[in-house]
């Protein structure tokens, strides 16, 4: 009986019943009685909805409503404190009306309104009417920034300078490990400066693909990843050239060489009239070359020929801040100190730069040195002289890797298993092993006299690599095993704090790759400035 009942109870809820045309008359009689009411709110829905009052009460007096934060008594001749009105709700128990204001004595009990003094008091506030509160006073850094808006370039430059002199100790920093830096309270109160002042005009002459397309994939993607970020940027990108502190030249050094170089021609000299006849015509169009000489102006090359391109102009070659890959100081275009060593890095699938990063642990290491590659250039071939994985397990050194031994354990795989990573200069003496050996963990061996490592005016590359001079390579292993583990230990923990210098993230984020770049190019700039320059 029962479940025949509890069928035909189904029945008629599935079938006879139009939830349709129910839902439907329970909208329509929600809507009805909002607008019914919505006369008699003190307040508009939509004011309400969207920006609710944060006062607890509100009165209408003189036809104009005033919302009541505090209020002050005077009682006996004695001032009442003046409290915020959600401080003296805390005091109250949850029966007390959220409509009704409290006053509060010296000594922060609540005051009795039972007698008739305090009643012609309360009278006296409602009936006066009540000036809204004052406006809060702006927080300090906007008064900085007003101050800063306020100066010119040259000016932002000399103060800025003169506040990184000034850098307070940097003590137990979240985001900056103290060990990786020269000094991190200099590069902090910097970067910090950086930030807030720092404006970059972009060039908008140029065609593509040569300008304005960067290349994102390969071992020479830095300068295509920079010109990015960089052109998609509003924090340091300003369209009026008179407010710039540098001037950015947006061409791509690997774009140039596709685009003009004759293959097998070994002769680059065309590339090299190219770019002195843009610079030419920058020159004509614009009074801000000329004005310097180039010297507040920057390039980013990462391709090997980057250097050698800008000799067919005397001022290209010497003045602007060249933030270059092959950070050579033998060949005479390179200065340290002026210039900018750029990070090589390789790209293989610019939707996912950060695949693949991390390594095993120590004990997970058993491989002293690793080392993969052709054999070109000066060092190259001495360093496979002295040392050979056929002879020597600890010593991975190899030619290109055999393919045999590559399906066992991959390149990757092999730094991952590294303690140290060989990272010798071939053609040039920049080399994209760097940063990948940051990436996997394994503590760089650099081996390429006159290189400047990247970033290196901020960066304290004797805490997390080994620069060996080339001489020294038949004693690499001795060198490499004479390290403690206990210093070992210190340095390779020092390469996994470095990572996140080195990333290029999808979107930029503070300390990454493009603002540590970015950065460099910054102190450089202030480096031209002379302090006896004053406001």
């Amino acid at each position: 009986m029962m479940n025949k009942l509890l069928r035909q109870i189904i029945i008629i809820l599935v079938y006879r019943i139009s939830w349709r045309k129910l839902f439907f008359l329970g909208a329509v009689i929600t809507l009805t009685g909002l607008v019914l009411q919505s006369p008699l709110l003190p307040y508009p829905m939509t004011k309400r909805i969207f920006d609710p009052p944060d006062t607890v009460s509100s009165y209408k007096s003189l036809n104009r409503t005033f919302r009541l934060r505090e209020i002050t008594l005077v009682s006996r001749g004695k001032k009442f404190e003046s409290l915020p009105v959600a401080s003296v709700f805390d005091s109250l128990n949850s029966s007390a009306k959220p409509n009704r204001v409290v006053p509060v004595g010296e000594e922060g009990e609540i005051v009795s309104q039972t007698s008739s003094r305090n009643r012609k008091i309360w009278a006296q506030v409602i009936a006066k009417p009540l000036s809204p509160p004052p406006p809060h006073s702006p927080p300090r850094n906007h008064t900085l920034l007003n101050y800063i808006w306020s100066l010119t370039p040259e000016e932002g430059l000399v103060y800025a300078k003169k506040e990184i002199e000034k850098a307070s100790a940097v003590i137990d920093d979240p985001d900056l490990y103290a060990p990786l830096f020269r000094n991190v309270s200099v590069f902090k109160r910097s970067y910090e400066l950086m930030e807030l002042i720092l404006k970059v005009y972009i060039y908008q002459e140029g065609k593509r693909p040569i300008f304005h397309q960067p290349y994102l994939r390969g071992i020479y993607s830095s300068e295509g990843w920079f010109m990015r970020f960089l052109e998609g940027n509003r924090q340091f990108v300003t369209r009026d050239p008179e407010k710039a502190h540098l001037f950015y030249l947006p061409y791509s050094a690997h774009q140039m060489e596709m685009a003009l170089y004759k293959p097998d021609s070994h002769n680059i000299k065309r590339l090299s009239i190219f770019l002195r006849d843009y610079v030419n015509m920058l020159a004509a169009k614009h009074r801000f070359w000329n004005r310097t000489h180039g010297s507040d102006h920057f390039l980013v090359a990462c391709h090997d020929w980057g250097p050698y391109t800008l000799t067919e102009h005397k001022e290209l070659t010497k003045n602007p801040i060249k933030a270059l890959c092959n950070a050579d100081v033998s060949e005479g275009i390179f200065t340290e100190g002026k210039d900018v060593s750029l990070p090589e890095t390789t790209i293989r699938n610019p939707r996912r730069p950060l695949r693949d990063l991390g390594g095993k642990r120590v004990s997970q290491r058993p491989i002293l040195a690793f080392f993969a590659g052709k054999m070109h250039g000066r060092v190259r071939p001495i360093l496979r002289k002295y040392w050979n994985a056929k002879d020597d397990e600890e010593m991975k050194i190899y030619g290109p890797l055999p393919k045999k031994i590559s399906k066992e354990m991959t390149y990757a795989q092999h730094m991952k298993s590294s303690k140290f990573c060989i990272c010798p200069m071939g053609f040039e003496v920049n080399s994209p092993r760097i940063v990948e050996a940051i990436y996997y963990e394994c503590i760089p061996v650099i081996i390429a006299d006159n290189f400047v490592p990247p970033l290196n005016e901020v960066l304290d590359w004797s805490a997390f690599s080994v620069i060996m001079p080339e001489k020294d390579i038949p004693k690499l292993k001795e060198i490499l095993s004479a390290i403690p583990m206990r210093r070992y230990l210190i340095m390779q923990n020092n390469v996994k704090m470095l990572q996140k210098h080195f990333r290029w993230n999808p979107r930029p984020v503070r300390y990454d790759m493009f603002h540590m770049i970015l950065h460099s190019i910054w102190l450089s700039r202030l480096n031209q400035i002379q302090l006896h320059e004053s406001l």
